[in-house]
């Protein structure tokens, strides 16, 4: 009886990947819109207690100014210069934009339908009222507008934008 050497298995090495390919990355600002994704979500939760979801409404909104007051800013600047190189993920500046919009936007309106729809009448519930400045009385408008000027207008720091 003869005996056959043992084959040894031959397994395939996958190709390397492309690193050229723009499927392979995650666009930034996209990546961040989704982590604030998950803090409007937060708010969405019926389970967390009311001011928690307030907090996170509250964090929601001022990730998102701050978003699109650098970020955003900033890749309008590249469109309104023309610039049409791409990073790794492959979209051009413009191309940014218009993704930007197009998940920012459901996540503003959901935003308000949760701030205005649930949080407010549950507010409410619990005896907290949020109201407009013209719904005060004279002597609480006048109040307010001390308030204002004795201290918080002398804080603002005003900002120059050079073009």
């Amino acid at each position: 009886m003869t005996e056959t050497p043992l084959s040894t298995p031959t397994t395939a090495t996958p190709p390397a990947p492309d690193l050229h390919d723009p499927a392979l990355y995650i666009n930034r600002e996209q990546s961040w819109l989704e982590f604030n994704r998950r803090c409007l979500n937060q708010a969405l939760d019926p389970e967390l207690p009311l001011l928690e979801r307030v907090r996170f409404l509250s964090i929601f909104s001022n990730n998102l100014d701050e978003f699109f007051m650098v970020r955003v800013s900033g890749i309008k600047e590249q469109v309104a210069q023309g610039v049409t190189d791409t990073p790794a993920d492959g979209l051009t500046p413009a191309q940014q934009v218009a993704e930007i919009r197009a998940h920012a936007l459901p996540m503003m309106h959901e935003q308000r339908r949760v701030f205005h729809n649930e949080l407010v009448p549950k507010l409410a519930e619990n005896g907290i009222d949020i109201i407009r400045h013209d719904q005060l009385s004279g002597e609480h408008q006048q109040a307010l507008r001390q308030y204002f000027e004795n201290e918080v207008f002398p804080v603002l720091t005003p900002l120059a934008v050079d073009p």
